[in-house]
Formats: C-alpha cells, sequence, structure tokens
C-alpha cells in the first residue's frame, strides 16, 4: 500500500520530530542545530546569500507640495479707479516688471500733479536761496535771510522726495518717476507691474471693473521655490534626521529631492507631524497642491545587512537569524538597526557569502529551541 503525502503534512510531520525531541531533551546550550537537506526541502526553507553590507532606503510617507510665503504674490490696487485692460492670462508664467494690468484712477493723475507741483516748486526755492547766498556774499543782505531761503529750500526738496514715494508705492517705475518730473507728461492710466517672477493663479478683475484701493487684482506663485510637508506617524519622529546635513529626501518616481527644515511642534489628530522640507532639485518636475510619496533617510543609517523583515527570529528580547552550516544552521544573535517596510538592516558577526534563511524561520526556531515555534 502507498500513501501521498502534501507538503502541509510534511511540514507537519517534520516539526513534530523536532518537538519530540525537545520533549526529551533541554534546549541546546549551543548555538548551531542540525537540518538536513530533506528535512530543509520538507519545510520550505529558503536561503540568501550575504553579500556586503549596505544601508537600506528609509520610509516613503506621502508628503504635499506647497509654495513658501516668500513665493505667493498678490498684487492689488495701490488706488481705487477703473481696469483698463488685463495685460496677462491665468497660468502663464510672467517676469519680473511685466505688465499686469492697465489701471486708470484720478488718485493717480492727482499724485502725479503733486509730483509736477513739488518740482517746480524745488526748482524755484533751490534758485532763490542761491541768489539769497550770493547777496549775503557781496553784504547786502543780512544772514537771516539766507538761513530762511535755505529752511525753503530744504522744505521743497522734502516735499519732491515724498511726492516720489507716493507714486513708487503706488507702483509706478522710479525711471517713469524721475522721466515725469523732468519732462512733465501726466500718464493717462497707470501699469501695475509684477514685482518678481512667477506664475499667474488668479485674475481677480475684468477689463472695464470698477474697483477701490487696495482689492485684489493678480495672484502669483513662484514654482521654482517649493516646499515639502511630509507627514510623519509620531511614533517615528526618532528616526527621522531632522535637519540633519546630507540626509536628502527623494520624491519617489520623480528625479527630485529636499533638505529637511523644520518639524512642527502639534501632533495632528491623524497622529502624525509635519515634517517641512526645502526643495533643491527638480522642482520643475512638482506642482503646489499635489501629493506625492516621499522616502525620509534614517537618522541612523550606517552600513550593515540589509535583509527581509522574515528573516529575523526573536527570543528573550533579542534577534537572531539562522546561518547555514555545513551540519545545519547557527543562530546568529545580531543588532537592528533600522527597518523600512519589508527591509530590516542588521549588524553582527556576519560575513559575505554566507547563506541566511529567509522562510519558514518559525519552524527553524523550534527546531532550535526544541520548542514551539510560537514562543
Amino acid at each position: 500500500m502507498s500513501y501521498s503525502l502534501d507538503r502541509r503534512s510534511v511540514l507537519g510531520l517534520v516539526c513534530s520530530i523536532f518537538l519530540v525531541a525537545g520533549a526529551v531533551a533541554a534546549p541546546p546550550s549551543t548555538t548551531e542545530f542540525p537540518v538536513s537537506a530533506t528535512q530543509m526541502q520538507a519545510l520550505g526553507v529558503t536561503l540568501m546569500a550575504l553579500e556586503k553590507p549596505a544601508a537600506i532606503n528609509g520610509m516613503a510617507y506621502p508628503a504635499r507640495v506647497v509654495v513658501p510665503p516668500s513665493g505667493n504674490q498678490v498684487i492689488s490696487a495701490p488706488f481705487g479707479g477703473r481696469v483698463e485692460e488685463v495685460l496677462v492670462d491665468e497660468q502663464q508664467a510672467v517676469k519680473a516688471g511685466q505688465p499686469l494690468i492697465r489701471l486708470s484712477s484720478p488718485e493717480y493723475g492727482e499724485l502725479q500733479l503733486k509730483l509736477l507741483e513739488a518740482v517746480s516748486k524745488a526748482r524755484l526755492t533751490a534758485q532763490s536761496a542761491a541768489r539769497e547766498r550770493q547777496l549775503f556774499s557781496e553784504g547786502i543782505i543780512p544772514e537771516r535771510r539766507v538761513q530762511e531761503a535755505n529752511a525753503a529750500s530744504q522744505e521743497a526738496a522734502d516735499r519732491l522726495r515724498f511726492a516720489e514715494a507716493s507714486l513708487r508705492l503706488a507702483g509706478v517705475d522710479p525711471a517713469a518717476i524721475r522721466k515725469m518730473g523732468e519732462g512733465g507728461n501726466l500718464q493717462d492710466a497707470l501699469v501695475i507691474r509684477a514685482r518678481s517672477a512667477g506664475t499667474v493663479i488668479g485674475l481677480d478683475v475684468k477689463a472695464g471693473q470698477r474697483i477701490q484701493g487696495s482689492d485684489a487684482l493678480v495672484r502669483l506663485v513662484n514654482t521654482q521655490q517649493l516646499w515639502l510637508e511630509v507627514q510623519i506617524p509620531s511614533d517615528r519622529q526618532q528616526h527621522v534626521p531632522f535637519k540633519a546635513v546630507g540626509n536628502a529626501l527623494t520624491v519617489v518616481g520623480r528625479e527630485a529631492s529636499a533638505v529637511p527644515m523644520s518639524v512642527g511642534a502639534m501632533v495632528s489628530d491623524n497622529q502624525t507631524v509635519t515634517l517641512r522640507a526645502r526643495v533643491v532639485r527638480g522642482a520643475q518636475l512638482l506642482r503646489p497642491g499635489e501629493v506625492v510619496q516621499v522616502r525620509v533617510p534614517f537618522a541612523q543609517n550606517a552600513a550593515g545587512w540589509a535583509l527581509p523583515l522574515q528573516s529575523i527570529a526573536r527570543q528573550d528580547d533579542k534577534a537572531y537569524v539562522f546561518v547555514r552550516t555545513e551540519k545545519g544552521f547557527m543562530a546568529q544573535p545580531v543588532t537592528v538597526v533600522s527597518s523600512a517596510g519589508q527591509s530590516i538592516q542588521v549588524t553582527g558577526n556576519l560575513r559575505a557569502g554566507q547563506q541566511v534563511a529567509t522562510e519558514s524561520v518559525v519552524a527553524l526556531k523550534a527546531a532550535w529551541l526544541g520548542k514551539s515555534g510560537s514562543n
């Protein structure tokens, strides 16, 4: 009569043999124990050859791409008036100084008029002061008249600077202000320009629309300066290299990287903390608002042996791996340095070329201890 045994039956039979052996003998004092090739095949033990120590990649966490406060630009109206023309479109890239809005306003005309009056007054008082100083030098007038003329000239110069500053605050280019004062020509409309380069993400007005002072006109963002807000589980903070030099974060699937800057002081409802990082490479491959996966390296990720997570057996708060020997296996104690997903990094008395068990480690542990693998 013949019998056929499936793999599960063989596995149970081999484990039973190990348990019976453990019932009649105390746990082995040595870390080496015999396992034949037939038993290995029955248990489904697989081996992995050690190559050389290496660091393993860190964990991947979700992150949102955001624009830093300095990268946001809101162009507002310096005074009330009417939008004559919108000179840009949404999603258009603009350069620093590029015209955005053409605005007509009575207030703008008044500022120009005050500038012309201040220029004329400053010129006249300067000439008067020069004449008074000449007369004083000839002994014709007293010194008091020279002092009064100098004071009037200084006051007129201050008013001119104030008129120029008012136009600069309204967004008028300094060169245009100087040309306006020299030529005396009034402009019928103010051209509002971008203060820095960016991309138009919002137009809040239309041509012909009347607006009030300080109303928002155009919103810009600088997409070349981006941050990543990475959500790290609060219990993983000690593994993250906050502000660690050389520990760059990499964006999964993109040729982009960032450097850590700070970590939030609060824990969210999802029990995560926010790690903020500045993108230093590949910003053009990212878009504000999108969510990406960011791989965060470990704070201490020295070279070690990278193994599958299931290769580790634990006993009495210690970690072991099972190294293949001529007679069977040897339980080699190791120190766990870090882990990432299904990979774990260990250090210990291991060398390249050795073979380590990566499957059915529970059964090997039972054979080593002579007791149930669940223990």
